[in-house]
């Protein structure tokens, strides 16, 4: 256990943080930059003498438990809740679920991105934000609940109002495997997520087929490429499906694109154009 370094981390970390990004009232006679001690140690469900102790490189190794308390009330990221594990000489513990908020940057390129479809998904397959193109190809996802945005529920369990179940895509069958082999890897990530373990549960629970692919214990698939949408307005739509991974986030940018010229891709255009209308109307 580095006590130094704890103690130097701990409080660099408690004078960045403003009792407003917590919740508390700032008071007038806050001479201090960021939080108090005591206001850290009442997050952190410890006491207040403890936590003196670990700022001052006075006090004994904290337990997981403490540390986990900590990394909540200081509000760290994914890194520096690893750097603070290090430091009490513990290994760091697993991220407690998969992460659902998108970064802005991503959000925005998702929005700039020309004649493209583009979804942002979660580690296990939460569909997280989209673009217009993406709602007229797919489907609106902002009327349905995040719940029902999943799409390993959408492959296993849960059929398109239109009764075509994931869309009616030319891939649902390799899908359905990647996404069995996904969630093994989740699994493995996130073991103490109830989510997780909750998603796979339900799957194996109401889905033979998941439940033969999860008995499988397969831990690679084939890359989806390409897939056709057999979409109700503008008929097939052959799309290119790239996925870009976003690593700090354990999410995954998904674009689809036509190829140049095809008549996939005057099917996207026009998607674009019509789902532009839908919007201003329900606007």
């Amino acid at each position: 256990m580095a006590r130094s370094g704890l103690g130097a981390f701990l409080r660099s970390r408690r004078e960045r943080i403003t009792p407003a990004d917590v919740g508390l009232p700032a008071g007038r006679r806050r001479r201090t930059p960021g939080l108090r001690r005591e206001e850290v140690a009442q997050l952190a469900f410890i006491s207040t003498e403890y936590y003196t102790r670990l700022e001052q490189a006075r006090g004994p190794s904290p337990s997981r438990e403490v540390l986990a308390g900590l990394a909540r009330a200081l509000r760290l990221s994914d890194a520096e809740r690893d750097h603070l594990y290090h430091l009490a000489g513990v290994p760091p513990a697993p991220p407690p679920g998969p992460q659902r908020e998108v970064r802005p940057s991503i959000l925005d390129l998702v929005r700039r991105l020309p004649l493209a479809a583009a979804t942002v998904n979660s580690a296990i397959y939460e569909v997280l934000a989209w673009n217009d193109l993406a709602a007229a190809l797919m489907e609106d996802f902002s009327a349905v609940p995040p719940r029902d945005r999943n799409l390993a529920r959408r492959a296993f369990l849960g059929p398109h109002p239109d009764g075509r179940r994931l869309y009616g895509v030319s891939d649902a069958e390799e899908f359905a495997h990647s996404v069995a082999v996904g969630l093994r890897a989740a699994t493995a990530r996130y073991p103490d997520s109830p989510e997780v373990a909750g998603l796979v549960d339900e799957l194996r629970a109401g889905s033979d087929a998941f439940a033969g692919l999860w008995a499988a214990g397969e831990v690679d698939a084939p890359r989806i490429l390409r897939k056709t949408f057999p979409h109700p307005l503008v008929g097939p739509v052959t799309v290119n499906c790239d996925v870009l991974d976003i690593a700090d986030r354990d999410q995954h940018v998904v674009i689809y694109t036509a190829d140049p010229g095809s008549s996939s891709e005057e099917a996207l255009r026009l998607l674009s154009v019509v789902g532009t209308q839908r919007i201003d109307v329900i606007g």
